[in-house]
């Protein structure tokens, strides 16, 4: 059996992975384990902390893959990831996860970067969420859902989920925030994950899928 391990940037980015990446990848024969980023309590570290858990695992057991979900929006400039500042020069984002998820492999020692394939979320792992109306509709009390208008909106200008844009006020997490009272992303993070199910995320987040396809192709 094939062993993937997915570092994650915190607990709703396991909890995702164990109640919705895990059974579906044990069916394709892949046993996957989420060990969250270490020394963040939650959210990403400096690239040379991180580096250095990348290589632990890799060198830890010379079978496995490892590759990452974290959020692009929670990268910082201080944490000079490899080819960071090179990487704001290219418009299209897509494209930017793209070159810095090479960069991020080509940084890893030489003689174990082939089993590792960095994989970055845009903007934000919430950004998933916003698939479709009928998931809050259905998933969350009518009573919490605070401005169903503004949600209507966002579903119609944002088609692709993963564009929802990362302006600090506007970045997936504080939209929910702004639309459900007493959100909290670990627990609706899960109800309205699997209320969409992993193959409503692909039809509407190419990167992702993109991504989820590599895995299970393994």
């Amino acid at each position: 059996m094939k062993r993937i391990i997915i570092i994650c940037e915190g607990p709703t980015e396991v909890e995702f992975c164990k109640d919705i990446l895990y059974k579906y990848l044990l069916s394709k024969n892949i046993l996957i384990q989420t060990p969250l980023v270490k020394k963040s309590g939650g959210g990403i570290v400096p690239w040379s902390s991180f580096k250095r858990q990348v290589e632990n695992h890799l060198q830890q057991d010379g079978n496995a893959i490892v590759t990452t979900l974290i959020d692009y929006y929670g990268i910082q400039d201080k944490f000079n990831f490899p080819r960071w500042q090179e990487s704001k020069t290219i418009a299209d984002k897509p494209q930017r996860m793209d070159f810095l998820e090479s960069a991020m492999k080509l940084a890893i020692n030489e003689d174990i970067c082939y089993r590792f394939l960095p994989y970055i979320q845009l903007h934000e792992f919430e950004g998933l969420l916003f698939n479709n109306i009928n998931v809050f509709t259905n998933n969350i009390p009518a009573d919490d859902l605070i401005n169903i208008v503004e949600l209507e909106q966002i579903l119609d200008q944002h088609p692709n989920p993963e564009l929802i844009n990362d302006t600090p006020n506007n970045a997936p997490s504080y939209r929910l925030q702004r639309l459900i009272k007493g959100y909290n992303k670990i627990v609706y993070g899960a109800i309205l994950a699997e209320g969409i199910g992993l193959s409503g995320i692909r039809q509407k987040c190419p990167r992702f899928n993109n991504w989820l396809t590599l895995l299970e192709s393994l």
